[in-house]
């Protein structure tokens, strides 16, 4: 007879010690799922993703890899009632595909059709699963992306390049027809609204108005260069007037921001962009009244008020946004820390500043990116929808 106590103890150690193994990993796995990746991941998906951190790749690509990872394990698990093969037969690919890929219609009219209703629910239960209908096809192609690189990091060769799993794909998001909601850009009269909901003297205020205008004005940072800013990455510098051509113009206190390695650019790179003017006085203020001397700039407060020695995360950021958003009487759905970068770039084009200019503060290296978010200013700026008018 089993000692099923006995096998429980020894999946509860597994978990235990899994994470403990991903608290080395605390820079890039996102904290506030830790405990629920511990649950989800194998130990081998563990070793790999030590591994991967080891070669050194990227922190957002590792966070990415590690969540997709989570997901395709509960997902296996939950569809075929065993861990995720490695490597994944060509029949799983395609069940994956049609577990989220699916035609809405064909899906009220066929109940089995898609993603059958107990493996939809326990993923929900898991909290993995919370939209409601069919997953965005960038979802799955990211998903399936992450699985075919973790397979090859393992020295496996899989399927994802059978011409059965191509068509498939192309097939299954014709069908789905799921139209891409785009999160708004953070513009500077949203922005202005975002800082009125942080007017207070709380020191959660104060620092969601230093980390908004930071974020901003540093060239529309990313949330994972935002979480990962320490006061030694900030330098004085002297002051500036606030037009370079009028002598006569006031002088602004200027930082330099030191942003080190980025998702665009190596370890060994000196980048930094410069803080001129109220963002500086923002960030400033923040420091002094909660007494950060060094380490991280922007930290968790608890619900007492006081300051963590712990650096917010990535998905804080996002999540401080969204709240703020939301007191402001916005909706949080329609916005993302993202829309800080692209906000940035579509402001400078609507003030005329050219493009060049300003991707030297948001440090894109991509022309084509950075113009994406700067198009939609410049046709509503331009005069070729207005010949007739």
């Amino acid at each position: 007879m089993v000692d099923n106590s006995k096998t429980a103890g020894s999946d509860s150690q597994a978990v235990v010690r899994r994470a403990e193994e991903l608290d080395a990993l605390d820079a890039i796995l996102p904290f506030d799922r830790r405990d629920q990746l511990a649950a989800l991941l194998t130990d081998d998906d563990v070793a790999t993703l030590k591994h991967l951190a080891g070669e050194g790749m990227g922190e957002n690509t590792l966070r990415a890899l590690a969540s997709d990872l989570g997901y395709l394990e509960a997902w296996c698990r939950l569809a075929t009632g065993a861990p995720l093969p490695w490597p994944a037969p060509e029949a799983l690919l395609l069940k994956f595909v049609a577990h989220h890929l699916w035609d809405p219609v064909k899906r009220a009219e066929d109940p089995a059709h898609g993603m059958p209703a107990d493996v939809e629910a326990g993923l929900r239960a898991e909290r993995l699963l919370r939209s409601p209908g069919p997953h965005a096809p960038g979802t799955v192609q990211r998903r399936l992306t992450s699985w075919s690189i973790l397979t090859r990091w393992r020295g496996l060769t899989g399927a994802f390049a059978a011409p059965s799993l191509k068509s498939t794909l192309r097939l299954a998001v014709r069908a789905s027809a799921r139209p891409r909601q785009r999160k708004k850009a953070v513009t500077v009269d949203i922005l202005a609204k975002l800082l009125q909901a942080c007017a207070g003297d709380r020191l959660v205020d104060l620092r969601d108005h230093a980390l908004l205008l930071t974020a901003f004005a540093s060239g529309g940072r990313r949330r994972s260069e935002v979480a990962a800013l320490r006061v030694e990455d900030l330098t004085d510098e002297e002051p500036l007037r606030a037009d370079p051509s009028d002598k006569t113009s006031p002088s602004l206190p200027c930082l330099s921001i030191r942003l080190g390695r980025t998702k665009t650019t190596a370890s060994d790179d000196d980048e930094h962009v410069l803080l001129i003017g109220r963002p500086v006085t923002a960030l400033k203020r923040w420091l002094a009244e909660a007494q950060i001397k060094d380490g991280p700039v922007f930290r968790r407060i608890d619900q007492w008020g006081n300051v963590d020695r712990r650096a917010l995360t990535p998905q804080s950021i996002n999540l401080i946004l969204k709240a703020r958003c939301e007191q402001a009487g916005l909706d949080p759905a329609l916005f993302s820390a993202h829309g800080l970068r692209s906000g940035y770039l579509t402001e400078a084009a609507n003030r005329g500043i050219p493009l060049p200019e300003a991707m030297q503060q948001s440090l894109h290296k991509s022309v084509t990116q950075a113009a994406s978010y700067c198009n939609n200013a410049e046709r509503k700026n331009g005069r070729a929808a207005r010949l007739i008018v």
